[in-house]
């Protein structure tokens, strides 16, 4: 017997195997708990289909330079231990028994086969986009590659720490009293200290401003806007995210109330920088820095703030390409930046830390 191949009835068996399948859905047959598992072919099938995926885009998404140095890497940890160790386990911390019984369980980031699994650029790529129909979600604040950077370098670095390693790198070791801050609870302090220091002085990483001293009001709403996500930043709206209006203003006050920012005058730079903080370059419709950041202003202090840092946040907000204008207050700094000269981030940066330019410059 011959069957005879027709358009129409290709498109019959198609339509009918659509239909099939809506009915098979629709009859609720089909097992989704989590506590049934996959079958080893589904889930060698879905493990495939996701490396391949991650390999392909990763080539076209990742950034060249995807990993930051190893003194960058406290912010990175202290994100770590708040939001993917209980997943993920951590040196002389196992996984969470309760999110292992997700399908499929999280990896353990401490097995030193991840070396050789992902490369640098998948590894960005996972952290960027998150992967669907697991429990990995995406960087939770667009535009900040500087941050998925150091988890990258901290990812690889986590098979090798051991546990005493792990704990002074996020802070635990640290400890954290409320002196000064009747307001807040030990918990709600030790975040904070874990990456910021006791002393609010950013536990000398280069990515870590420096709080004490700071404007008090600047604090708090940083605070509000990392809360809110108007200001862009994973790990400090996640730290942020639960903290109360009260411990807000507390957390601002205590941190303010110690020496740091605006005890020295900013110095060290040629008359070029001078004229940028003091007058700007109106034919660049620069204003000047003093402007906004001389004391008793609202904006930030930034005599003594950390060189390494301004100059980071200057590099980020002149590649904010989403801010055309300075429609909303928290616009300008894109705007402005953008307007410096290229040559004039860095010494900018180490005028307001009053750090001496390198000799042969």
């Amino acid at each position: 017997m011959t069957i005879r191949l027709t358009w129409k009835r290709i498109v019959a068996v198609l339509a009918g195997l659509a239909v099939a399948g809506l009915l098979f859905a629709w009859s609720g047959v089909m097992n989704i708990a989590a506590s049934s598992g996959h079958w080893a072919i589904t889930d060698w099938f879905l493990h495939w289909t996701m490396r391949n995926s991650v390999k392909t885009h990763a080539f076209f998404d990742s950034p060249e330079d995807v990993i930051a140095t190893d003194g960058q890497l406290v912010s990175a940890a202290g994100h770590f231990a708040a939001a993917c160790a209980t997943c993920h386990g951590a040196p002389g911390q196992r996984p969470s028994p309760v999110m292992q019984k997700a399908t499929p369980p999280a990896p353990d980031l401490t097995d030193p086969a991840l070396k050789n699994k992902w490369t640098d650029a998948q590894l960005f790529y996972i952290l960027r986009h998150g992967v669907k129909f697991t429990g990995m979600p995406a960087w939770g604040a667009a535009g900040r590659d500087d941050e998925i950077r150091r988890m990258v370098a901290f990812v690889r670095r986590l098979p090798t720490l051991s546990p005493a390693q792990y704990r002074a790198l996020t802070g635990m070791a640290t400890g954290a009293g409320t002196t000064g801050a009747p307001a807040l609870g030990d918990n709600v302090l030790a975040g904070c200290v874990a990456c910021h220091g006791a002393d609010g002085r950013g536990r000398g990483q280069r990515d870590i401003p420096v709080l004490g001293g700071q404007n008090p009001r600047y604090l708090e709403q940083a605070l509000r806007d990392y809360a809110s996500g108007t200001r862009a930043s994973a790990v400090m709206a996640n730290a942020a995210a639960t903290l109360t209006a009260q411990e807000r203003r507390a957390l601002a006050r205590h941190f303010a109330a110690l020496p740091g920012l605006g005890t020295a005058a900013p110095a060290g730079g040629d008359a070029r920088v001078r004229t940028i903080v003091m007058r700007g370059l109106p034919e660049r419709q620069l204003p000047a820095c003093a402007g906004c950041h001389a004391p008793g202003k609202a904006q930030p202090v930034l005599a003594g703030q950390r060189a390494s840092y301004l100059a980071q946040r200057l590099r980020q907000w002149r590649h904010d390409d989403a801010t055309i204008d300075a429609r909303q207050p928290q616009d300008a700094m894109a705007v402005i930046a953008r307007r410096i000269p290229d040559d004039m981030v860095e010494p900018l940066a180490r005028y307001f830390a009053g750090v001496e330019a390198p000799r042969g410059r």
